[in-house]
């Protein structure tokens, strides 16, 4: 009887430390059998043989941890992996983005890190799905255009745009760039030589922004100049505009706001003047070079930007309605605020430059076909009888939630504002 009795608590014994012993060889959080974490996948996931023989594989892929992205048993996210797609990352790569940065990656925002890097593996360092320059141009595909056309290009930004740029955020600097100008540029370009002071007319170019005159990222025009260049800059004659080089203060100005401009632009600033309404930009202290750059731009006009970029500089709130709007309309949606306003001054109401509201939307519209509504100077708005009707009684040009840019819904709604008979 002992004898059984003593057999029975060893074989308990025993179960106990398999048990236990099997419990300490259990790996990760789920508590999966040796392997199960990565190597038993394999045994399904057949296709990742390929991946293991890349050359550079992420590093739970390469350690067998499947399951530090991906939850072995059920998951609320694609492929079932352990959490969200635009935070998961972020578990091993928490310091990617500084805090504060002064610009991210826009891809970064969105959490998108696979459109950049394969999760498992890849032939190109940090996993990249592609190499150098050629993965920001899938994005950035009008820029990459241009690079590849210029007849002048910038050599770094051939050989890879990670020599300016840091791919996921910067610290200190705007657009991405690893240090702000002019610092960047003099890593390269040494500002203590004959040379570059005598093609710079002795000015201290060094002390400002390269990039006022200059395309980094190449252009058509001699010495990366970008392709719009402000006769005096071409003239080299910057002292039309700067005090001499040799002065305490070169760059100076020698008039301040449109007084300097004018010089030059004297019909131009005497038309404006002459107006009944002026674009404010052009008549406060800074003036022209509000929405101009007065070197050289790669923007027709030497704008500063896109004419939408400079316009929502100011003009914030109308873009940002154009966005919400059902309807785009063109001349907005493709940056043509011009088609419709006169960028320095008119004697029309919003500087329109046309003198009605019937005559401007009439440049691309033929409302005699859209309607046979009766529009016009001397038909009365009947909700306001300082007004007449004309195209803004019913749509609003910089658009609206609904569509058409109507001011309501459905027309129902919109006509009976004047037709309150019909009102239900």
């Amino acid at each position: 009887m002992r004898y059984r009795e003593t057999t029975v608590c060893v074989l308990l014994i025993s179960l106990m430390l398999c048990f236990f012993s099997s419990l300490a060889q259990a790996e990760g959080k789920f508590k999966l059998k040796p392997g199960a974490m990565g190597k038993l996948c394999l045994s399904c996931h057949t296709a990742f043989s390929e991946k293991m023989k890349a050359k550079h594989i992420h590093t739970p892929l390469a350690q067998g941890n499947c399951s530090g992205c991906h939850n072995p048993h059920a998951s609320n996210h694609d492929m079932m992996l352990e959490g969200d797609a635009d935070s998961i990352c972020y578990n091993c790569h928490d310091n990617v983005v500084p805090e504060g940065a002064e610009s991210v990656h826009q891809v970064v925002v969105k959490g998108n890190c696979v459109a950049c890097h394969d999760p498992h593996s890849s032939e190109n360092p940090s996993n990249l799905v592609k190499g150098g320059s050629e993965l920001c141009f899938d994005c950035h595909q009008e820029l990459g255009e241009k690079i590849n056309s210029n007849k002048f290009g910038h050599p770094p930004v051939k050989r890879d745009c990670l020599k300016c740029h840091n791919p996921h955020a910067s610290e200190n600097s705007a657009s991405l760039l690893k240090t702000e100008e002019p610092g960047l540029c003099l890593e390269c370009h040494k500002s203590n030589s004959s040379g570059f002071k005598k093609v710079h007319m002795n000015y201290p170019v060094e002390q400002g922004r390269c990039s006022s005159c200059h395309d980094p990222h190449g252009s058509n025009t001699g010495a990366i100049l970008a392709d719009n260049v402000h006769q005096p800059i071409k003239n080299e004659m910057c002292n039309q505009c700067h005090n001499e080089a040799n002065s305490e203060q070169p760059f100076g100005l020698k008039e301040n706001g449109f007084e300097l401009c004018k010089g030059c632009h004297y019909d131009m600033i005497n038309e404006a003047l002459g107006k009944n309404r002026q674009h404010w930009p052009l008549f406060d202290k800074t003036g022209c070079i509000n929405c101009h750059t007065p070197h050289a731009s790669s923007e027709p006009g030497l704008l500063r930007g896109s004419m939408l970029e400079v316009c929502g500089i100011c003009h914030a709130d109308t873009l940002a309605r154009q966005d919400r709007s059902k309807t785009k309309h063109k001349p907005i949606s493709e940056g043509e605020c011009t088609s419709c306003h006169s960028p320095h001054a008119s004697n029309n109401l919003f500087l329109q430059k046309e003198d009605s509201i019937i005559s401007s939307c009439g440049q691309c519209h033929d409302w005699q076909t859209h309607s046979t509504h009766p529009i016009g100077a001397e038909i009365i708005d009947p909700r306001n009888q300082n007004l007449s009707l004309d195209c803004l009684s019913c749509h609003r040009t910089h658009g609206t939630e609904y569509k058409m840019s109507l001011y309501y819904p459905d027309i129902q709604t919109l006509c009976v504002q004047c037709h309150t008979k019909y009102r239900r």
